[in-house]
């Protein structure tokens, strides 16, 4: 390319490494000052080659850990059974989640309606972040009845799992009883959370989870990456 800059020379010859496969989706790029030794320039043009690289979602950084490869979409499957770990597993990712906060509140209009109780009942409130191989992938909220489960934010205190959370409040398995999904623009915060940029696409589920006498139990939101996840569903 005519006139291009160095570090526009080192951000095209990376990107050709990682579409080529030399730069393994998931691996860790060599530091900094590896980088700067390898092209013969300082680090101030190494942080500009990886910062466009970062904009273009083909690389992300973490805190302590250094630079990593994007990895492919993962595919979530949006079957009848509702497990975030064993769905993440099945794709051939290693799930983990972040607990942004854990609350009581009282129920919205539309909470009270899905869950069929009261209106201004009160409702234990869970919202955080998932993770694929430590890279975020969802925002995730969801609500439950206080009164059918008083002591659920507890046990997904002790648990950091849901479904095993739910099973020691007597229900041993739920499934997914509607999902509605539409496209939104991600928030500046919800970017921050995802490691996207503003306006960055997000796939929002609104789902209702039901025991299996169809007792409502769980609604919720999830805000997926449009740029680490693919919905899939199989009848």
């Amino acid at each position: 390319m005519k006139n291009q800059t160095l570090w526009q020379g080192i951000a095209s010859d990376l990107e050709k490494e990682i579409v080529a496969g030399s730069l393994a989706r998931g691996s860790r790029l060599p530091t900094e000052s590896m980088l700067s030794q390898r092209y013969g320039v300082n680090r101030h043009t190494i942080r500009k080659a990886l910062s466009h690289l970062a904009e273009k979602s083909l690389i992300w950084s973490k805190r302590g850990s250094g630079v990593f490869v994007m990895q492919k979409p993962t595919i979530y499957s949006m079957g009848e059974r509702v497990r975030f770990s064993q769905n993440l597993l099945d794709a051939g990712r290693t799930p983990s989640r972040q607990k942004l906060s854990l609350s009581q509140r009282l129920a919205t209009h539309e909470e009270a309606s899905s869950l069929k109780i009261k209106k201004n009942s009160k409702v234990h409130h869970y919202e955080g972040i998932s993770f694929a191989d430590d890279e975020p992938i969802a925002l995730f909220h969801s609500v439950f009845c206080s009164k059918r489960f008083p002591a659920l934010a507890e046990y997904i205190e002790d648990l950091q799992s849901v479904t095993q959370a739910l099973k020691k409040c007597g229900v041993n398995d739920y499934i997914r009883a509607s999902t509605y999904v539409s496209a939104v623009a991600a928030s500046s915060l919800q970017a921050n959370h995802l490691r996207i940029k503003p306006n960055d696409p997000l796939l929002c589920t609104t789902s209702l989870n039901t025991d299996q006498s169809g007792t409502p139990i769980e609604f919720g939101r999830t805000y997926f990456s449009g740029k680490h996840v693919t919905l899939s569903y199989e009848a």
